[in-house]
């Protein structure tokens, strides 16, 4: 049985391995964030879920990062593998930049999450959510 006490490096992983475990991280906060707000349908959760996970609402967050300066250097270096990783599938839904930003967000994610680097990680979802919000009260403008 794996020990959760045994530690995995994250440089070693590949970036979609990192995707994988950042894709999941990234849904649970945003799912206690919406709970949190108050009592919303299991509908209404999932409408509002997706305009913070779905690939396009990441790739809009990762380039805002990267315009901003956010990232430090080896954050960037993350970005920038999980960018270039070849998934060999792309959802329907969406282009093949767009999903590959998306990646890249999420290996982030996950890089921070692995490295057990939680005020980072942290600090980069509450600036994710204020920006994800703050294009949401842009759009009803």
């Amino acid at each position: 049985m794996l020990s959760y006490e045994e530690n995995l490096n994250p440089k070693q992983l590949n970036s979609l391995a990192l995707a994988y475990m950042g894709d999941a991280v990234y849904e649970q906060y945003v799912r206690q964030d919406l709970l949190q707000k108050g009592n919303i349908r299991p509908h209404q959760l999932h409408k509002a879920a997706t305009k913070y996970v779905s690939a396009k609402a990441q790739s809009k967050v990762i380039h805002a990062f990267l315009d901003e300066g956010v990232l430090s250097e080896e954050e960037e270096a993350v970005v920038r593998r999980g960018r270039n990783a070849k998934s060999g599938t792309i959802p329907k839904n969406t282009d093949v930049q767009t999903y590959r930003y998306s990646t890249a967000f999420e290996a982030l994610i996950g890089f921070l999450y692995l490295s057990k680097r939680v005020e980072r990680l942290e600090e980069l979802v509450v600036k994710a959510f204020k920006w994800t919000e703050d294009r949401k009260e842009e759009s009803k403008k």
